[in-house]
């Protein structure tokens, strides 16, 4: 099984030194599961040699575009091309219910003789609260992170946990620097792939490098940095980390 940077950037990452923060997963068999599909996503997977025919499996995390800003390129090709399937398309209930209506439906409502809807372009699997999807035999649990608290509402946003033979793996997706919430999955991984911003004015939706330097030896020691702005990139090695994940770097399990 191979873990696949397509992109380790930020959203705004620009130009062909990286993209944005996808993944994609592989089995020996050659089945493909893409953890988020972001807007720049068929330039980056054309720099790995492939295309919307490869993608059989989809992971949202949450409705930003370069998490989902992909997902038209997707269907649409999926859905005129006979050599291609439908899609599965796997993501929480609450951002089922809201993805048609909040990103797609602009793009995608009005074909040629007909009205589609989500179902239309995708096999949609919903997730329910804390609960888990299963691909090639594989249980990805759903953990909810805080990424934007817009203080009325806390907007939908999910980690993966998973594991891969003896492998314990966490991958944050989007999430501001939360290790009181996050304390669990960090100490029960092997491996966590964190989000982590580099720039010189925070965000404050993202967890930041200095705050992350905070985190114990025995975490930080376990933990590979992703999800970076374009720029210089603090010394993550000397600092107790496992480093920063570069554009197509592949973890094999």
């Amino acid at each position: 099984m191979k873990l696949i940077f397509l992109g380790s950037g930020s959203a705004f990452t620009v130009g062909v030194d990286n993209f944005q923060s996808n993944l994609l997963l592989i089995n020996e068999e050659g089945h493909k599961l893409l953890l988020d599909c972001g807007s720049d996503i068929r330039f980056s997977l054309y720099e790995f040699g492939l295309s919307y025919l490869d993608i059989t499996d989809i992971y949202v995390s949450h409705l930003h575009s370069d998490h989902v800003g992909g997902l038209e390129y997707i269907g649409l090709s999926c859905l005129f091309d006979p050599r291609a399937k439908k899609p599965n398309l796997y993501l929480s209930k609450d951002i089922a219910a809201k993805i048609w209506s909040n990103t797609l439906c602009g793009g995608m409502t009005s074909i040629e003789g007909d009205i589609a809807d989500l179902d239309s372009w995708f096999n949609v699997h919903a997730i329910a609260r804390e609960g888990y999807c299963v691909w090639e035999d594989i249980q990805f649990h759903l953990i909810h992170v805080t990424h934007i608290d817009s203080k009325y509402f806390l907007m939908p946003s999910y980690g993966l946990y998973f594991e891969i033979g003896t492998k314990k793996i966490f991958l944050t997706t989007d999430t501001q620097f939360s290790p009181e919430i996050l304390k669990d999955y960090y100490e029960r991984a092997d491996l966590i792939f964190q989000d982590c911003e580099i720039a010189n004015f925070p965000t404050q939706v993202h967890a930041h490098y200095e705050q992350l330097l905070t985190l114990s030896p025995e975490i930080k020691k376990k933990m590979w940095l992703y999800g970076y702005q374009p720029g210089s990139l603090p010394e993550a090695e000397k600092d107790g980390f496992q480093g920063f994940v570069k554009r197509g770097q592949t973890f094999t399990f």
